[in-house]
């Protein structure tokens, strides 16, 4: 291929310009989920109340950013579908 062709076949991929990208706001959810699975496996070591303690904040927040994630999508105008 020419170079020309790698642009032409390169811009049917980008976006045109001026055209929002969406992003999801700052939340501290993945950070939450993190904790929970990381005091779950300590919790391995530990106790089976940690274990439990962790499992439940590590699905708590996935639900919650499960949850959030839906609706950030469903926000999205219809030409983002």
């Amino acid at each position: 291929m020419t170079p020309a062709g790698d642009k032409e076949a390169a811009a049917g991929s980008v976006p045109p310009a001026g055209e929002e990208i969406h992003l999801p706001g700052p939340s501290l959810v993945p950070i939450v989920n993190a904790f929970g699975i990381s005091l779950a496996l300590l919790g391995l070591t530990l106790s089976w109340l940690i274990v439990g303690v962790g499992v439940a904040i590590f699905l708590l927040s996935l639900v919650r950013w499960v949850r959030d994630t839906r609706r950030d999508v469903d926000e999205l105008p219809a030409e983002h579908g």
